[in-house]
């Protein structure tokens, strides 16, 4: 499985999303379990009525642009909440329809709060963790401790007690950033 940060993307259970077949995971951590995404979509569409491309980029841009949802996981979740009765689609300019929740999407959205509550606690974890990854100082910092590390490791035939140096380095290094 890909993982953020790796080549990937975050998916969830019902697919789609960055690097299909693999699930949303955040370093390790689920981001959305099975059924999840319909309940962010019937949230996203109580705050306003929406287009599908419209909900790629709201769930993408709440999980700070760690995951992307792929057309073909929010459309197909979409046609299956209009059939439900939770939404209603309305054929807007050029192939575009605009969803909206229903009623009773309303009613269902209430019933679950606890739930959506719970998901959307998960998605800001998510996002919460995405930013402080991608902080430019710690990857300006990573990036000078790999060349360094490529640099003398390559070329020259280090001594043992060289290599003995670096790895307690890096060792040293390790416990400090535990620290923090």
């Amino acid at each position: 499985m890909r993982m953020w940060g790796h080549g990937g993307g975050f998916m969830d259970h019902e697919g789609g999303g960055r690097g299909a077949g693999h699930f949303g995971r955040h370093f390790g951590r689920r981001v959305f379990d099975h059924g999840d995404v319909r309940y962010v979509i019937l949230a996203l569409l109580a705050e306003k009525p929406s287009y599908g491309y419209e909900l790629i980029k709201a769930i993408e841009e709440r999980l700070n642009g760690a995951y992307s949802p792929s057309p073909g996981l929010i459309y197909p979740t979409l046609a299956m909440l209009v059939e439900l009765g939770y939404v209603t689609e309305e054929n807007a300019a050029r192939d575009k329809k605009l969803y909206s929740l229903t009623p009773e999407g309303k009613e269902f959205l209430a019933a679950n709060a606890p739930l959506v509550e719970a998901i959307f606690r998960k998605i800001a974890r998510a996002a919460a963790i995405h930013r402080r990854a991608d902080a430019p100082q710690l990857v300006r910092a990573l990036e000078n401790l790999k060349l360094a590390l490529r640099l003398k490791t390559s070329g020259t035939e280090l001594t043992g007690d060289q290599i003995e140096a670096i790895a307690a380095a890096l060792d040293d290094a390790a416990r400090r950033i535990e620290q923090c």
